[in-house]
């Protein structure tokens, strides 16, 4: 099925930056997956997909564990029965070089709503996507634990080293 045949594609509400604040409780979304200020209410709910549209990031797919606010610069879809939002954001993660591809270069680069709503996701049963997705989230906290855990063993290792080589150098 097509992503527009399974829900609908929502297109944000821009802010200006007066709107931001930083004692706001719900982080913004506008053409990037980093938040660019927060703001005192959501408009879109927690566990949501989002894809920027707009700007050197369109294309990119993002999730949100917590509920948002999503601006002009990012389309983001409905919630279904049928479809696990988890496993919509993996679906269009592993399309995200495809999706880029589609994203018109002039002037500011733009993704347009009909090439997101035609995209072609396999649907599952809710059951088959609930494994797929706990499947994916082990293998991401597995690679985000090697990520962080990486530079402090090599700062480690790299301590080790100064250590016996000084001992092994020092002649005494």
């Amino acid at each position: 099925m097509t992503l527009g045949e399974m829900c609908s594609v929502q297109r944000g509400k821009r802010l200006t930056k007066r709107d931001l604040n930083h004692n706001g409780r719900f982080p913004v979304f506008h053409g990037g997956i980093e938040p660019i200020g927060y703001y005192s209410s959501s408009n879109r709910e927690a566990n949501s997909v989002m894809v920027i549209n707009v700007g050197a990031s369109a294309g990119t797919v993002g999730y949100s564990s917590k509920e948002f606010w999503s601006s002009d610069g990012c389309f983001c879809f409905s919630h279904c029965e049928q479809l696990n939002q988890k496993y919509l954001f993996y679906a269009l993660q592993s399309m995200e070089n495809s999706i880029k591809g589609q994203v018109r270069k002039a002037g500011i680069p733009t993704l347009d709503n009909k090439v997101v709503e035609k995209l072609k996701i396999p649907i599952p049963s809710l059951a088959e996507q609930q494994r797929i997705v706990s499947i994916l989230d082990k293998f991401e906290a597995l690679t985000t634990s090697i990520s962080e855990g990486l530079p402090k063993e090599i700062a480690l290792r790299r301590k080790q080293y100064e250590y016996y080589r000084n001992q092994l150098l020092s002649f005494a």
